[in-house]
């Protein structure tokens, strides 16, 4: 006689949960810190590629947050929140974050530290200066140090590089730009030739 042991199943109804729980299960053997963990888990089928894909999925089915009942319906509750989230920030971002991993010379062993090294620097906001009342006997420093003696100079290649990232910052074609740049060129000479006449 053969002892017959029921296991309970849980029924899988279509390719989300079947993909969430076999997350949930290659979740449970990761090792934490291991670089070569990370290139694996970063590679198009790796572990946080397929999640983020996941999460992108489900995110999508309704609104900006999914709920806990879906998280626990593909098994993927038990995977950390931050982590769900940082895949899912890898994969909206992830032509950028493979650039900048190739152009990087140090190594990543997380999406934290890949996520924490992109984050642009925000620029430290100048203190206001309080006006300082000067003394009767001291003579004035105003003008000394004008602006256009600390400027660096820039040359003609720099400012029109800079034109065109303006341009394209603000949604203005090459065509528009030139067009208006030939306008502005031709007001100036005539300009000039009056002064000169």
């Amino acid at each position: 006689m053969q002892n017959s042991i029921s296991k309970s199943l849980v029924v899988v109804n279509n390719t989300l949960e079947a993909e969430g729980f076999a997350l949930a299960k290659e979740y449970k053997s990761i090792t934490k810190g291991d670089k070569a963990r990370f290139t694996k888990a970063t590679k198009a089928d790796g572990f946080d590629t397929r999640l983020g894909k996941l999460m992108q999925k489900l995110k999508a089915e309704g609104g900006e947050r999914i709920s806990s009942d879906r998280l626990k319906d593909c098994g993927i509750n038990g995977i950390d929140k931050r982590r769900r989230s940082e895949a899912l920030w890898f994969v909206e971002n992830e032509t950028a974050c493979r650039d900048f991993i190739q152009a990087s010379k140090k190594g990543f062993t997380s999406l934290t530290a890949l996520q924490a090294a992109m984050k642009p620097k925000a620029a430290s906001k100048p203190k206001a200066e309080t006006p300082v009342e000067p003394k009767a006997n001291e003579k004035s420093n105003v003008g000394l140090d004008s602006e256009a003696d600390k400027a660096e100079t820039k040359s003609a290649s720099d400012i029109a590089m800079q034109a065109l990232l303006d341009c394209e910052m603000n949604g203005i074609s090459k065509a528009s730009f030139l067009a208006a740049l030939k306008e502005q060129l031709e007001m100036l000479d005539a300009a000039n030739t009056k002064a000169a006449a």
